[in-house]
């Protein structure tokens, strides 16, 4: 349910999609629901009916048990180190936000799962990590794309003056979403842009690959052809004359 609602890759980790969807994990919930159930029937065996603000008092204290317990937990992640590391600091702020919804390319630069050469090696869709936007092909990480890629200057540099610094780090990033809502738009503006051409570069790709393929189909088939054709022995040539 998180990876859809950050509308991400499957690889993303369970640790990372239910921070950035603002989903605690789902043992810390029921832990709130059987805390809630045993205060239940405690007062009932008293014989007493909890008032709705005592239900809601506990209800505030236990989920804040839950994120203390689950902001512990992120601190030794399994899976998803970089953006989680990007989003613990701000913790707070990234769930109590009041603007901003997640998109499939915003999420691809949080989390780094996307059109990006390190990823696309690593699940074997490139033949190596390197940029294809750059002529050294350097490797194309979050880093590379956001920071330093010289594809994206113009992008880069509107994205700079809107958030009002240079540090375009993952947790920079992350800072100047949950900051205002114009910050978001700009970060949110910038992934848009910039993935959009990625995701088109790969298509391209993908397309150059497969009819290369069909060709070099087509000429093994043409050879197996003729090879077979000259196997083929021919028939005798006899006297037509005298037939």
């Amino acid at each position: 349910m998180a990876i859809r609602m950050v509308r991400g890759y499957r690889t993303i980790s369970r640790e990372a999609a239910s921070l950035l969807a603002g989903l605690p994990p789902w043992d810390l919930e029921a832990t709130v629901l059987a805390r809630m159930h045993d205060l239940r029937v405690e007062m009932q065996r008293r014989g007493e009916t909890p008032l709705p603000r005592q239900v809601a008092a506990w209800r505030t204290e236990f989920r804040r048990d839950l994120r203390v317990a689950w902001r512990l937990r992120l601190s030794q992640p399994s899976a998803g180190h970089a953006v989680i590391e990007a989003v613990r600091p701000l913790f707070e702020e990234w769930l109590e936000r009041g603007h901003g919804v997640l998109s499939f390319r915003v999420t691809q630069v949080l989390t780094g799962h996307g059109k990006f050469g390190r990823f696309l090696h690593r699940i074997k869709q490139e033949r190596t990590p390197g940029c294809r936007h750059c002529v050294d092909r350097p490797e194309d990480t979050v880093e590379h794309t956001v920071e330093v890629c010289p594809a994206w200057a113009e992008h880069r540099r509107v994205l700079v003056e809107t958030i009002g610094s240079g540090d375009l780090s993952r947790r920079a990033l992350v800072q100047a979403m949950v900051r205002s809502e114009e910050g978001w738009h700009a970060v949110a503006s910038f992934c848009e842009a910039v993935m959009l051409v990625k995701e088109a570069a790969d298509r391209e790709r993908v397309r150059e690959r497969s009819c290369s393929r069909l060709f070099q189909s087509g000429n093994n088939l043409d050879r197996a052809q003729s090879s077979t054709a000259r196997s083929v022995p021919r028939a005798p040539q006899g006297d037509v004359s005298k037939l």
